[in-house]
């Protein structure tokens, strides 16, 4: 029995029974999820005391390397966390991303002194992941999915 194009849904709405997670919430998940595992690690060798944390002397706000560790370790895994969460489309994982990632940008901002470029590095990151999370989704369309294809507009002859 040949099947007809009756019985098949549109595409339109197939995509929007999709989570809506498009290219940069996917872009944005991933790069947190490689953020917050850095964080993570940085933490991890704050903590250990390691040689890798140069501290300088006479800046304006000094902390203790193993309380910068913890912060960072804590704050890693909640990026990871919210990260792998960004895969599922949910909303309140876009906003509690873009809360997160902003306390990680403060956080980079006054390990400053202790690794200048990386911390500059991952500000970069963050401004971008924030505008990602912030940009909207663009994976349903906005057409009602019964409407079908648009057809192209004649010109009437002169």
């Amino acid at each position: 029995m040949a099947s007809s194009n009756a019985d098949k849904a549109p595409p339109e709405v197939e995509v929007s029974r999709r989570p809506l997670v498009t290219g940069w919430t996917v872009l944005a998940a991933v790069l947190m999820i490689f953020g917050g595992a850095m964080a993570i690690f940085e933490g991890i060798a704050a903590i250990a005391k390691d040689d890798l944390i140069v501290v300088t002397h006479n800046y304006t706000f000094k902390m203790n390397t193993t309380g910068w560790g913890w912060i960072h370790l804590i704050l890693g895994i909640l990026v990871v966390l919210v990260g792998v969460a960004l895969f599922t489309g949910a909303v309140w994982a876009r906003a509690v991303g873009v809360v997160v990632v902003g306390l990680g940008m403060i956080a980079n901002f006054l390990w400053l002194p202790y690794y200048p470029f990386w911390a500059i590095v991952l500000i970069a990151i963050d401004i971008f992941i924030i505008w990602a999370l912030c940009a909207g989704t663009t994976a349903g369309s906005t057409r009602s999915p019964r409407r079908g294809p648009r057809r192209p507009v004649r010109q009437l002859p002169p």
